[in-house]
């Protein structure tokens, strides 16, 4: 079994990281409205002069931004095409993508992300908070701060230590397309329930190198932002009826279904249920 392997910054002779914050929006770069009550988005500046913390890392840092920022559940895949087309124009002058995001869609994004960046060889590390910055118990300073030292992070051969699309939340990254929100309160608010942890925070940044996916030799990255939308999702519970199905099968436009099925895969084997699925082949 191979150990794990702690993070650390570049030597003193080794050049500064580059690295590009795409900030998308989402509750780490939200403040009060004082005279409402509500959340409102402030600038990428603002968010910079609450973390004066980030300068003593280092790092060479740029950022490019949505404008608008959006809230997170306002994402859909047209943004996603343009947060992944921010990253692939800026991907040769770059060592590493942090991208700030609201965390109701976070898992979507960073699985979207890692299908739209096939054969990425650079960190791009997604994260943001439960609470903005600013508040008294935030979590939004460490987040974006451990973000960047994992996007920051060399092997021992200084090739970029994750090479993979990661959410980086509380104590855990996990890998993109693998991750989950659990929780709508909790620090720790995503999870990976078919993939372990690719590093876990604490004193240290501790990775799982073993863990890590590597892009596949000889292969170039090939960003792609085209998606279809036209794809619908199904869930099937005890009791569904055909009533309730068809009509979700039949919907003009829709060119495909997602089931979500019971177990490894099973369905009910009423003559409806399979009739229908014949209909629609």
């Amino acid at each position: 079994m191979t150990a794990n392997t702690t993070a650390s910054t570049a030597a003193p002779s080794a050049p500064a990281p580059r690295i590009l914050i795409v900030y998308t929006g989402g509750t780490i770069g939200m403040t009060e409205d004082l005279a409402t009550g509500a959340l409102v988005p402030f600038s990428f500046d603002h968010l910079m002069k609450n973390v004066p913390k980030i300068g003593r890392l280092g790092y060479e840092l740029d950022h490019v931004e949505l404008d608008p920022p959006i809230d997170s559940s306002n994402m859909s895949p047209a943004v996603w095409a343009q947060v992944a087309k921010m990253i692939a124009d800026a991907y040769d002058d770059f060592d590493g993508f942090v991208v700030l995001h609201g965390t109701d869609t976070m898992a979507y994004t960073a699985s979207a992300l890692s299908f739209m960046l096939p054969n990425v060889a650079k960190p791009v590390i997604l994260t943001g908070s439960q609470l903005p910055i600013g508040e008294i118990r935030e979590d939004g300073t460490e987040n974006l701060i451990t973000a960047l030292q994992i996007a920051a992070a060399r092997t021992a051969d200084g090739a970029p230590m994750v090479q993979e699309v990661a959410i980086s939340f509380g104590r855990h990254l996990w890998r993109g397309n693998r991750s989950t929100k659990v929780s709508s309160t909790n620090f720790g608010a995503f999870r990976s329930f078919n993939y372990p942890p690719l590093a876990n925070m604490d004193l240290h940044i501790d990775f799982h190198e073993r863990l890590l996916l590597r892009p596949a030799p000889g292969k170039a990255f090939a960003p792609a932002y085209a998606m279809e939308g036209a794809v619908a999702v199904a869930f099937l519970y005890p009791g569904v009826t055909e009533a309730v199905l068809r009509p979700q099968l039949e919907a003009p436009g829709v060119k495909g279904l997602v089931l979500r099925t019971f177990g490894a895969g099973n369905a009910p084997t009423e003559q409806w249920f399979t009739d229908l699925g014949g209909e629609t082949v």
